[in-house]
C-alpha cells in the first residue's frame, strides 16, 4: 500500500489554526494524520501543515484538510513518500521539554538523571497531540508552582489525559494521591497503561495508584463518585474547557485547585468568564509562546 503526504506551508497562526480546527473536527478520517511544525528554527513564523495518508490523495481529501483553513484555499505539495507507520513517525523527532521538576522526552532522547528532576519518557503515539508543546510545558511548571505554594493534593483527575503525562506528574508531586485520568479516545487505555508501566507508575484504584477511564468530559459515574477533587487538570481546547467549567467546579472541594491549559492567549478572555460564572477565581497564570496556562480555585477557602 502506497503512502502520501500532502503538505500546506503558511504563517504559524493560519497553521496553529488548522490544527485547532483538526481537533474540532469531530467527522475526521482516522486514516489522515495531521501535524504541524516551524520549517525551520531561524524562521519561527514559517510553519508547515503535514498530512500523512495511506492512498493518492483525492480531491475529497484535499476538500477535508482544506477545510481546516477557514475558508482560505491553501496551495497543497504532494508526494509519494516510503511505506512507514506515519502515525508514529509524525510524532518522531520531537525534542525533550524540560520544565520545573519534570524532563519529558520519547525514547530517542536520553534521559538526563540530574538530582531533583523527574525524567519521564512518553513514546510517539496515536494519543501524542501535535503543536501542544507549550502548553504541557506550562502544565507541568504551574504544577510545581502549585506544590511550591503549599497546595496539598489528597485526591486529583487529569481530564483529557492523552499519554497519561500530566497525572504522571501529579503524583510525582503528591505521591500519596488518589489519582484519576480519563480521555474521551478509547486508544488512551492501552497508551496510558503502556507509559504507566514504562515510568513506574502504578495502575490501580489505592492512593498513589492511576485509575484510566473513557469519558467525555465529565460523563463516567466512576469520575463523579471518586470525587470532590482538589487538583482537576484540563489541557484540551478553549471550547469544551468554557462548557466544562461548571462541571470542573461542581466536582471540586471548596478552595480545590483548577488547572486549565490548550487556549490560545487570545481565548483567555471567553474562559475565565465560563470560570467565574462557575464560581472560580483565577490563583495564577503564565503564557508559553501564544498559550495561556490557569490556575484557578474554588470559591469556598483559599
Amino acid at each position: 500500500m502506497s503512502s502520501w503526504k500532502l503538505t500546506v506551508l503558511a504563517p504559524r497562526r493560519v497553521i496553529e489554526a488548522a490544527l485547532l480546527a483538526h481537533e474540532d473536527a469531530f467527522d475526521w478520517d482516522a486514516e489522515i494524520v495531521i501535524s504541524g511544525s516551524e520549517i525551520a528554527e531561524d524562521r519561527p513564523d514559517d510553519w508547515q501543515l503535514e498530512a500523512w495518508l495511506p492512498r493518492k490523495p483525492n480531491n475529497q481529501d484535499r476538500d477535508l484538510v482544506a477545510a481546516l483553513f477557514a475558508g482560505l484555499r491553501p496551495r497543497f505539495q504532494q508526494e509519494k513518500v516510503p511505506d512507514t507507520d506515519w502515525l508514529t513517525h509524525s510524532q518522531q523527532g520531537l525534542e525533550p521539554i524540560r520544565a520545573g521538576r519534570f524532563y519529558v522526552h520519547t525514547p530517542e532522547h536520553p534521559p538526563l538523571a540530574e538530582p531533583g528532576l523527574r525524567d519521564i519518557c512518553i513514546p510517539a503515539s496515536q494519543a501524542f497531540g501535535t503543536g501542544q508543546h507549550a502548553t504541557t510545558a506550562g502544565c507541568l511548571e504551574m504544577l510545581g508552582a502549585m506544590k511550591k505554594r503549599g497546595v496539598v493534593v489528597r485526591n486529583c483527575a487529569d481530564i483529557g489525559t492523552g499519554t497519561g503525562l500530566l497525572a504522571f506528574a501529579a503524583l510525582h508531586l503528591w505521591p500519596h494521591a488518589l489519582a484519576t485520568a480519563s480521555d474521551i479516545d478509547a486508544v488512551c487505555l492501552d497508551v496510558v497503561d503502556d507509559n504507566a508501566r514504562a515510568n513506574g507508575i502504578a495502575t490501580g484504584a489505592r492512593g498513589g495508584e492511576l485509575t484510566m477511564l473513557v469519558a467525555d468530559g465529565m460523563e463516567h459515574p466512576l469520575l463523579q463518585a471518586r470525587g470532590p477533587y482538589d487538583l482537576v487538570i484540563a489541557n484540551i481546547l478553549a471550547g469544551p474547557l468554557i462548557h466544562l467549567a461548571p462541571h470542573f467546579a461542581q466536582v471540586m472541594v471548596p478552595g480545590g485547585n483548577l488547572l486549565l491549559a490548550g487556549l490560545l492567549e487570545t481565548q483567555e478572555a471567553g474562559v475565565r468568564r465560563a470560570c467565574r460564572r462557575a464560581g472560580l477565581r483565577i490563583a495564577g497564570r503564565l503564557v508559553n509562546g501564544d498559550w495561556s496556562i490557569l490556575w484557578l480555585r474554588k470559591r469556598g477557602g483559599f
